[in-house]
């Protein structure tokens, strides 16, 4: 959800996007480069060992669990607009994640975590137990989030970084006005529903628009795509170096950081 880099996508300018301090920067950097090695390889063999089709979005009932989530997307929007209330309290995408800084303008694309890359962030979920507990349910949850993109904003077009993931929208606030938010994946422009689910894979050319005056709220879900055993293997040992990266790992530290910013 091209002419510019994923954020989530490992970039070749490392130094544009990395963490300020220059000692750490041969590190990171190879690791950025042994992953943008491995990355298309484990996606190649991922998408051979795919149980579901290789596509960029998928058919409604594809994955059964969802409709539990739209059978209760009312509990779960009461929960969303409760806990986002004062947005200023919910984090930047891009403060938590300085990755994400190449597609989430400053402020634009806040995010209320309750799982990220299976850490789980025990006040949130506390302060929304019903989701937290539906999407516990989810098979191969890897992530879970409330994502709130503000009046007027753009996430220019960007990749996803594995074909492990699977990502699945459940529509919570829905601009009214038509066309006006919209996403594109590949070349296809789609628009969500309030209480329905949207399935479609990352890794393919995406971007998103709210070109509206009202704030766009979904549940966003990162859930493993059904795989074979070679499929499950590959996936698995790349998702956990990803989990150990400094990807993940500075985004859990950003995120602690802002919380005890906002209790000082």
């Amino acid at each position: 959800m091209a002419s510019s880099n994923a954020a989530t996508e490992l970039p070749d300018d490392v130094d544009a996007t990395i963490a300020p301090s220059k000692a750490l920067v041969p590190q990171k950097s190879l690791a950025l480069r042994l992953g943008k090695w491995f990355q298309p390889r484990t996606n190649r063999i991922i998408a051979r060992s795919s149980r579901v089709p290789d596509v960029p979005v998928f058919a409604d009932g594809t994955f059964p669990w969802t409709k539990k989530l739209e059978d209760n997307w009312e509990a779960i929007r009461a929960e969303a607009l409760a806990a986002l209330e004062d947005l200023e309290k919910v984090p930047p995408l891009a403060t938590i994640s300085p990755d994400h800084r190449r597609i989430a303008p400053a402020g634009r694309w806040r995010s209320f975590f309750l799982i990220g890359y299976r850490y789980r962030e025990e006040d949130n979920c506390r302060r929304c137990p019903t989701t937290a507990a539906l999407v516990s349910e989810v098979p191969g949850l890897n992530s879970a989030f409330f994502s709130v993109l503000v009046p007027h904003t753009h996430l220019p077009a960007h990749t996803g970084v594995s074909k492990s993931f699977l990502t699945c929208h459940l529509g919570i606030q829905v601009p009214r006005e038509p066309g006006a938010c919209r996403m594109r994946v590949v070349d296809r422009w789609l628009e969500w529903q309030e209480g329905k689910c949207l399935v479609f894979d990352d890794v393919y050319n995406h971007e998103v628009c709210n070109d509206s005056d009202e704030t766009r709220i979904v549940l966003l879900i990162q859930f493993k795509r059904p795989v074979g055993p070679i499929g499950w293997i590959v996936g698995n040992a790349f998702l956990e170096a990803v989990r150990r990266s400094r990807f993940v790992q500075d985004a859990r530290k950003g995120l602690e950081k802002w919380k005890a910013e906002k209790v000082a």
